[in-house]
């Protein structure tokens, strides 16, 4: 799938079988203690920290670098660790009725939560992505950002930021890495699914990031968001493959895949269109999808089908035309639907690939101008498909 980066979810210890808890578990975003790991994450709890010291062995032996959460914002109100405990308010924000505000004005906070990350971050941690960060003064993430990269110069910083004013802000000054592009491309194609958006609405996005394009985070899922192929988004996982090519192909943004997104995972187990983080959920076509991959029977016909997609979707990702190439929009300068297709170039100075993506319910034949050569090209693109034409 050409992953890079694993992000392991909900590692830091989080409140459990208590009567405040949400579900069984308890909400992986309640934090009792920022150094300890989930004890049933253990195969022996007492060896909890040995064994997530292990994991990071193979992570990063296996070639990949290793993102774990860091919650900022909010702590459980039973936290307690070693080292004296996070000053709070007594209150929580929204609903969250599970937490405690953390109190940034008080003295001791900064240090406390910088010397929580350079914990992770000693421990081989490659990168963070930190929750919900408009919540928390932006001065404090500008001096932890840098003082954490002046020892670990590599460790990246992701951000759940959802006002899309303030992007630029907390890339330019504050010093994210990158932003979940939530507000961004995410809802611009939910609406196109769900909410009669038009397509063109790609092109207006795209504009409004501007040079920021590549330190967005690109993604269909999240464990926020339903499940791209649950009713609530493309109602099945080939007719999100439109979708697929416009969050992995369009720009030079990072693309996320979330726990069984590659082989059509729908949480039809969930009455909410989302696989649970607050209870106890199998995800069965994860289950297939290990069998898989250790000998056993596993994929259905169809699974293996949409995995395949995904791999050569994210095979090309990786061609140095889509990676770091150049983007050209085809929309304007072309007679198509632009309600309902959006198509563009992606090239370098060896090669071009022309993208058509069809957010149509039929086939379309679309006619598409290359300004490069002054030819019109036709294509034939199946419903909710995209196509994929080497040019050069």
């Amino acid at each position: 799938l050409g992953v890079t980066h694993i992000w392991y979810t909900g590692v830091i210890r989080h409140s459990t079988g208590k009567p405040f808890v949400k579900g069984r578990p308890g909400s992986p975003y309640s934090i009792s203690d920022y150094y300890d790991v989930n004890p049933y994450l253990a195969e022996e709890q007492d060896n909890r920290l040995s064994e997530f010291k292990k994991l990071i062995k193979r992570t990063h032996s296996s070639g990949f670098k290793l993102l774990i959460d860091f919650i900022p914002n909010h702590v459980s109100p039973d936290y307690g660790d070693q080292h004296g405990g996070i000053p709070t308010f007594d209150y929580c924000d929204y609903d969250w009725t599970d937490t405690k505000k953390i109190n940034y004005s008080h003295p001791d906070t900064w240090g406390k939560m910088y010397d929580i990350v350079r914990y992770w971050a000693a421990m081989g941690v490659d990168g963070f992505r930190c929750d919900m960060v408009e919540l928390v003064p932006p001065e404090f993430f500008a001096w932890m950002i840098r003082k954490i990269k002046e020892e670990f110069p590599e460790v990246i910083f992701i951000a759940e930021v959802y006002e899309k004013h303030n992007y630029w802000r907390y890339i330019r000054e504050v010093g994210f890495d990158y932003l979940y592009d939530k507000s961004g491309l995410y809802d611009t194609l939910m609406a196109v699914y769900r909410h009669g958006g038009t397509a063109e609405a790609i092109t207006w996005n795209w504009q409004f990031l501007g040079d920021l394009q590549p330190n967005m985070l690109n993604f269909l899922e999240n464990h926020d968001e339903v499940r791209v192929a649950s009713p609530e988004f493309a109602q099945a996982p080939e007719k999100a493959y439109a979708a697929l090519a416009c969050s992995a192909l369009l720009n030079d943004a990072p693309f996320m895949i979330y726990f069984g997104q590659e082989v059509g995972e729908n949480a039809s187990d969930c009455s909410n269109n989302r696989t649970s983080i607050f209870n106890w959920k199998s995800a069965k076509s994860v289950n297939r999808l290990i069998n898989e991959i250790h000998g056993e029977k596993g994929l259905t016909r169809r699974q293996q089908a949409i995995l395949t997609r995904y791999q050569d979707t994210l095979a090309l990702a990786s061609e140095p035309a889509f990676r770091c190439g150049q983007v050209h929009d085809l929309g304007y300068c072309s007679p198509m639907d632009r309600y309902r297709q959006f198509a563009w170039l992606r090239y370098n100075d060896d090669s071009m690939y022309l993208i058509v993506a069809n957010f149509a319910e039929e086939d379309a034949v679309v006619t598409v101008h290359i300004p490069m050569s002054g030819e019109d090209v036709r294509v034939k693109v199946a419903a909710c498909d995209y196509i994929v034409r080497k040019l050069k």
